[in-house]
């Protein structure tokens, strides 16, 4: 069956980077853990500051119409990922597969998923199963890969998904979207497949690759229509079959920069890439013209396209301008395109931090970027983006939870990214006037802010936080105690080091 070797501790979790990756490595992982070294290249941003990773793979399966999805991993961890699943709206169960020290090291856990898959398997009710390992499953050599290809009809898609491998939740998409694309390829080489349920385009189509505001996909296509061209499916898709219209396009528009793995997929289909996204002016003008060009349409036509849309779009940005500076840190992934908006909206964004990593489908925004006024940092950390914001003292911080809380503890307005930000359009005119109505709000509150702040000054910091009906009881003397054992156990592990 499999080389399961060492069984890692459990408690360990995805923060073990060294611990899980060697236990991973002499498991026989070695292969799928230096594919995603290469597809999601790590640097100081190195473990997941955010939610579990697979929440983002866990996301993009609940989305998809009758695919059933199955974690297999700790018990918590599980728990975690459904109940946030469930928060943000999965209408259907997710699937688990219990285990312990004796199912990891005799491989009965592999046999109680491989049972739970052939229950699942009815084609009445489901295209696909996801099976997917989290960290220790992982760690131990859970061959996933020995699973049916295919049951009853129902396809089997197995992934690994291990914290210690994918840094974010984003990148975590790419890992399970890449996989039924490379799946249902090789479907479509093999002979025919089954159209979408929306039926086939009579115009060459581009696939857009990223989730992104429902409104955005009809946007682009209006802007596609004087090109002679269409929109086709949006990457993850929310069915199977939308699957083989997606690889059966002319173009790819990689608007969320970082489905390495999924862009794989389309090269090996012969799709050419294009970056960045029509955002703004400047954006929508160099992106209708890449598209043109990878389709082989004329220059006159691509201009016809650009004078369609353009003045629309500057009308847009000149009755809703932004006034000030602003941070813009995210992990969605669509930092750097919601940073040109904001710029060419009148804002100043002197740092844009995004916790996935440079890809050649980013460089042209970064350079965009660089050249009015702002330093882009890929792979950033918490610590970069709160640095930035306490440095850079902006009017508004756009960015995570943790980096909207420190901001609001010092005063400074924020929003945070993924519902505020990302939860409206983007592309075109639609796009050039939808966050001057939020970000202006936030950033009129800063008087309001500052009142709060001083109300509240000292309260619920440091030894008064928490609840308390009379005052806090200050143990100095504990605290002495404590202190004095933390610097004896410093001084004990620094001696060891030294022998």
């Amino acid at each position: 069956m499999s080389a399961q070797g060492h069984i890692p501790d459990a408690g360990l979790g995805c923060h073990a980077k060294d611990e899980m990756t060697q236990a991973a490595r002499k498991a026989g992982a070695s292969e799928v853990l230096d594919r995603y070294a290469a597809d999601y290249p790590q640097g100081p941003h190195d473990k997941p500051q955010s939610m579990c990773p697979a929440f983002g793979s866990l996301r993009v399966g609940l989305r998809m119409k009758r695919v059933a999805t199955v974690l297999s991993g700790s018990a918590c961890c599980v728990y975690g990922l459904t109940f946030v699943s469930h928060f943000y709206g999965a209408r259907r169960s997710v699937g688990y597969v219990p285990f312990n020290s004796e199912s990891l090291v005799t491989g009965k856990l592999f046999e109680d998923i491989r049972d739970a898959v052939h229950e699942l398997a009815d084609p009445d009710r489901y295209d696909a199963v996801v099976v997917t390992n989290l960290c220790v499953p992982t760690a131990s050599g859970v061959p996933l890969r020995l699973l049916p290809r295919e049951i009853n009809g129902v396809r089997i898609v197995g992934i690994d998904v291990p914290g210690f491998g994918v840094p974010t939740h984003a990148e975590a998409k790419d890992v399970l979207a890449g996989a039924m694309l490379n799946y249902a390829r090789k479907e479509a080489e093999a002979g025919p497949v089954a159209a979408p349920e929306g039926g086939v385009s009579d115009r060459p189509t581009v696939t857009l690759l990223g989730e992104m505001f429902p409104a955005d996909p009809m946007i682009i296509g209006q802007m596609l229509a004087p090109l002679g061209l269409a929109v086709g499916p949006v990457v993850p898709c929310r069915e199977w079959r939308e699957l083989y219209a997606a690889l059966d396009c002319g173009a790819v528009a990689a608007i969320h920069p970082f489905y390495t793995a999924a862009v794989r997929e389309f090269e090996a289909a012969g799709r050419p890439i294009v970056g960045s996204a029509p955002v703004g002016v400047d954006g929508t003008e160099m992106w209708l013209k890449n598209i043109g060009q990878a389709f082989g349409i004329s220059q006159e036509k691509i201009s016809e396209a650009q004078n369609a849309i353009l003045p629309a779009i500057r009308g847009a940005l000149a009755a809703a301008p932004i006034k000030g500076r602003i941070t813009v840190s995210g992990y969605e992934g669509s930092e750097l395109l919601v940073a040109r908006l904001l710029i060419e909206s009148g804002a100043e964004v002197p740092y844009v931090g995004t916790a996935c990593a440079k890809s050649a489908w980013s460089a042209a925004d970064a350079e965009w970027l660089e050249a009015h006024g702002a330093r882009v940092k890929f792979r950033a950390s918490l610590e970069d983006d709160c640095a930035a914001m306490e440095a850079l003292e902006p009017d508004l911080a756009i960015g995570t939870t943790p980096v909207v809380q420190k901001a609001k503890e010092r005063g400074t307005p924020s929003l945070y990214f993924t519902n505020l930000i990302s939860a409206r359009p983007l592309m075109g005119p639609a796009g050039a006037g939808s966050l001057a109505t939020v970000v202006n709000a936030a950033m009129g509150n800063r008087e309001r802010m500052g009142k709060m702040r001083a109300f509240f000054e000292g309260v619920g910091t440091g030894d008064s936080a928490g609840v308390w009906e009379g005052d806090p009881n200050i143990r100095a003397d504990f605290r002495a105690t404590n202190l004095k054992k933390l610097e004896k156990k410093a001084r004990a592990a620094k001696a060891e080091e030294m022998i």
